[in-house]
């Protein structure tokens, strides 16, 4: 079972969800089953002019308000979910059970059965509200991975800097990937 959950939502950093989603693109041991917030298609669209049929055809998408989707149940198997790039209210709904949509119902499920949850917040600065709420998910049991790419590999472009902070989510999920040089390792 080496099934994976993406969820899109109306935050900025799409382009940390195009380079996700392009390294499972190249990856066919791997099934993703993905779903994007009518918020997240606007900015997905403003961000990077792209469809989420364009971003990765292949993928499995399910409807954002389909809670009759397999991944709303904790039956259904999936090693681990990533919300990128994962809105203040996304955040709030996953950490406090109020799920709208099918994005923070997947997000509950991967809690309550005690499995990876990734989220890749995007805000700044942080109201004292977020700054809770990143609290209760991470006391749930989420991994919270504030949208902060380093510098020191010296991007040169936004794609580069995309592709190391990917690389850092690959890590924490155990996937092998050469995204980016890691740090201490000698350039090819």
């Amino acid at each position: 079972m080496n099934r994976y959950v993406v969820g899109l939502t109306g935050a900025s950093g799409m382009i940390y969800a195009r380079e996700l989603l392009a390294y499972f693109a190249g990856r066919p041991d791997l099934e993703v089953h993905a779903v994007i917030s009518l918020a997240g298609e606007q900015v997905l669209d403003l961000e990077l002019g792209l469809k989420p049929a364009d971003l990765a055809p292949w993928a499995v998408w399910h409807r954002v308000d389909d809670f009759t989707a397999p991944l709303a149940s904790g039956s259904f198997k999936a090693r681990a979910m990533v919300v990128a790039p994962c809105s203040m209210g996304s955040l709030s709904a996953i950490a406090q059970g109020v799920g709208r949509h099918l994005i923070h119902r997947a997000g509950e499920v991967c809690l309550k059965e005690r499995r990876p949850l990734i989220l890749v917040v995007r805000e700044t600065p942080l109201s004292l509200v977020h700054l809770r709420n990143l609290v209760r998910a991470a006391e749930a049991g989420a991994t919270i991975f504030p949208a902060s790419p380093g510098f020191y590999h010296r991007p040169q472009d936004l794609t580069d800097l995309a592709r190391q902070f990917v690389g850092r989510i690959l890590d924490h999920l155990g996937l092998e990937h050469r995204l980016t040089r890691r740090w201490g390792e000698q350039t090819e």
